[in-house]
């Protein structure tokens, strides 16, 4: 079986997609069989024969291999909106057990398994399901995405008790800048390594060409015994 850590954010818009893609390259360069699975995604574009979304065909093109896309990306709805409506309005049932299901054969298949999840970290899926309730049905430890802007604090606390409350483990978390003028960057890192309680897997500046497997600032949790 595969390690596998779920990718949660602080928002969405906050990149998530890059840091799993550079978590992926991490990996890889480790000499790991490495792949992610984007659960559940919301707008996609008809390609071919089949519909694609952009996230997961960025993270398809950063594994190690292809898994195909009905393990990689199970549910993709068309429209980008919140996945609850957007199902809803495309006739989309969001079945937990599909996922859990993608997520078991992909398990097999490599020695590392990103699952990233949609937004922030309680996103509803359904009306009675939401992407807390997925990582915990999962029962994986979390990797955090910190989004360094203005307020970042708050919502990286918040989320991390979130986290907690339901059980889960905060495996580390990843300070990705995406406000390439953001002040005082040192004294808001400090407090978030002193107030999140668990480690920092790196800080990645603002990449503004977006190539994921140029990061070299990450590093992977140690393994848990």
């Amino acid at each position: 079986m595969a390690t596998a850590y779920f990718i949660a954010g602080t928002d969405t818009e906050i990149g998530k997609t890059f840091i799993t893609c550079a978590l992926l390259h991490t990996a890889r360069r480790a000499g790991l069989s490495a792949i992610a699975m984007k659960p559940v995604a919301a707008g996609a574009e008809r390609v071919g024969d089949e519909w694609l979304n952009e996230d997961a065909a960025q993270l398809r093109a950063a594994g190690s291999f292809d898994p195909g896309l009905a393990d990689l990306n199970p549910i993709c709805l068309r429209t980008a909106v919140a996945p609850h409506i957007a199902a809803a309005s495309e006739g989309v049932r969001i079945e937990p057990d599909k996922i859990l299901d993608a997520f078991g054969r992909l398990s097999t298949q490599a020695d590392l398994v990103l699952i990233e999840g949609v937004g922030g970290f309680r996103v509803p899926l359904t009306d009675t399901f939401d992407t807390a309730d997925l990582a915990v049905a999962l029962g994986l430890p979390i990797i955090l995405v910190v989004g360094m802007r203005l307020g970042c604090i708050n919502h990286a606390l918040l989320t991390a008790e979130a986290i907690a409350a339901r059980g889960l483990s905060l495996a580390g978390w990843v300070a990705n800048q995406i406000d390439p003028d953001m002040q005082r960057i040192t004294e808001n890192l400090y407090a978030l390594q002193q107030h999140l309680g668990a480690p920092c897997l790196g800080h990645v500046p603002f990449h503004r060409d977006g190539d994921a497997a140029t990061v070299q600032a990450l590093v992977l949790p140690a393994p848990s015994r």
